[in-house]
């Protein structure tokens, strides 16, 4: 009988933000396929778990995929876990999930943690709706035509952005969708966790849009013209 691949949700920075569930399927499947096995060490050694680690990322997805399909055949289940978060979501695995399926391998997903969902649910700008963008293109004029492909659509957009270049994505975002209220979510869960609320001006003019670290989860109000 086949073995089962797991899809499970790791914390987005507070290691004890992780479900129960969790934290029984990483300790007795096989093996844990994770995007940065010293990213997902670090969590499996807090919960004291001790399933051996072995590197799945997009540059090594092809050849590890055969390996892992191989293994779930004989009958061993795996867990895939990306650095943080939901896999799949902006994370590789999409890859591992088609062939397990073209395969006959049964894929279970394992919910838990969301960057997207804990900046939304705190950013005040919540609704029955959202569009997910995910990382925009770094080509200018792509990025531009996906914002003005945004503009009416009255459903909040939410995105990720590198610490590098986010006062370019905001003033974008000024350019292209006018000035948004917006929430800035920066490093959620950890210990350094900041979200500002403002207008895309107030953002740019304050210190949240500066250069720094941390991870960063924008929230950008829809289009409310036709609503008001």
């Amino acid at each position: 009988m086949a073995g089962t691949l797991y899809i499970v949700s790791t914390p987005i920075g507070n290691p004890d933000d992780i479900t129960v569930r969790a934290v029984r399927i990483l300790n007795k499947v096989a093996i844990v396929a994770a995007e940065d096995p010293r990213c997902s060490q670090a969590l499996l050694a807090h919960h004291a778990i001790t399933t051996p680690l072995t590197s799945y990322h997009d540059l090594n997805k092809e050849d590890k995929t055969l390996v892992l399909i191989r293994r779930l055949e004989e009958g061993q289940s795996v867990a895939l876990v990306s650095d943080a978060g939901t896999p799949l979501i902006s994370d590789p695995g999409a890859f591992f999930v088609r062939q397990a399926l073209a395969s006959g391998i049964r894929v279970v997903p394992v919910p838990g943690p969301s960057a997207v969902l804990a900046a939304l649910s705190a950013s005040g700008l919540a609704g029955e709706a959202f569009v997910f963008l995910g990382t925009l293109p770094r080509q200018k004029g792509r990025r531009s035509r996906l914002l003005t492909q945004m503009r009416g659509d009255d459903r909040p957009l939410v995105l990720f952005e590198s610490p590098s270049r986010l006062r370019a994505t905001l003033q974008e975002i000024h350019a292209v969708l006018g000035n948004r209220r917006m929430a800035l979510a920066r490093d959620l869960t950890k210990s350094g966790e900041t979200i500002v609320r403002g207008t895309a001006e107030e953002l740019l003019r304050g210190s949240a849009s500066r250069p720094g670290r941390g991870e960063i989860t924008l929230v950008v109000a829809g289009d409310r013209r036709g609503t008001q």
